[in-house]
């Protein structure tokens, strides 16, 4: 991570730039640094980018689910003393943008998700049953992307790491379950803001078709794909993620 970890009270988070604030929410085993290009590009141009740590494997396990993070999450918007934000999230991030928004309607100017969740989950948390055969994980980090190189020898030895944590793995289950039981479908048609829905064409984690469905149940959203590209498009293809995000944001007056 090339950029400074501000930690104040319980928080932790990068912020770069100055301007309208845009919150990244990063997914279930996603870092930080996975947003590098989003951040480096906005941060530039006339945004306050903030990356928070969410409190995904520190809450207590009886917390951790889909509304304690969005309910987090508003408790940092609150602190940093911050109106009218753009939620940008992905994978589990753009749930727990979602559920905010539901929560919160009056903090969220607009959302941003990119292969989220909240639709349908039978892809999160599952299929851990081998997670001490290295070569299983790896195929399992790689299945996240298009292009498997994508999928360092890092990004592997983390989610390694994390599913061979018993509490981490524990709170990882916790989450699939809690992102079932916190499914938008009906939430969805009163959210009256602008969304800007980016997707991968090749992702297998949340499908093309689930993106189909949050455009069709989202009032006002847009919808942009992205070729040769899976779960996560502001990883694997940096550089068309932001240019679509930028006239996206260009077009709405954000």
């Amino acid at each position: 991570m090339r950029h400074l970890l501000k930690k104040e009270k319980k928080y932790s988070y990068i912020e770069v730039g100055e301007g309208q604030p845009i919150i990244i929410l990063h997914g279930l085993m996603g870092g930080l640094s996975n947003f590098d290009g989003v951040l480096e590009y906005f941060g530039d141009k006339g945004y306050k980018v903030i990356i928070p740590e969410l409190p995904i494997y520190s809450m207590s396990l009886l917390k951790t689910n889909v509304r304690n993070f969005a309910k987090y999450l508003h408790d940092f918007i609150t602190y940093k003393e911050l109106d009218d934000v753009i939620l940008l999230g992905n994978s589990l991030g753009g749930h727990i943008g979602l559920y905010h928004t539901k929560l919160y309607p009056e903090k969220v100017k607009a959302l941003i998700i990119t292969g989220s969740s909240g639709l349908y989950e039978s892809a999160m948390g599952g299929g851990y049953t081998k997670r001490g055969d290295y070569e299983v994980i790896k195929k399992k980090a790689q299945d996240v992307f298009y292009d498997p190189a994508v999928a360092t020898k890092e990004i592997v030895d983390e989610v390694y790491e994390t599913v061979n944590d018993r509490n981490k793995l524990i709170k990882t289950l916790a989450i699939a379950k809690s992102a079932i039981r916190h499914n938008m479908a009906k939430d969805l048609p009163k959210m009256d803001l602008p969304v800007c829905i980016i997707w991968g064409k090749n992702d297998i984690v949340t499908p093309p078709e689930v993106a189909v469905e949050f455009h069709e149940l989202l009032p006002d959203s847009d919808l942009y794909w992205i070729d040769k590209c899976g779960h996560a498009a502001m990883m694997e293809h940096p550089d068309e993620f932001n240019a679509i995000l930028v006239e996206w944001l260009g077009k709405k007056g954000l």
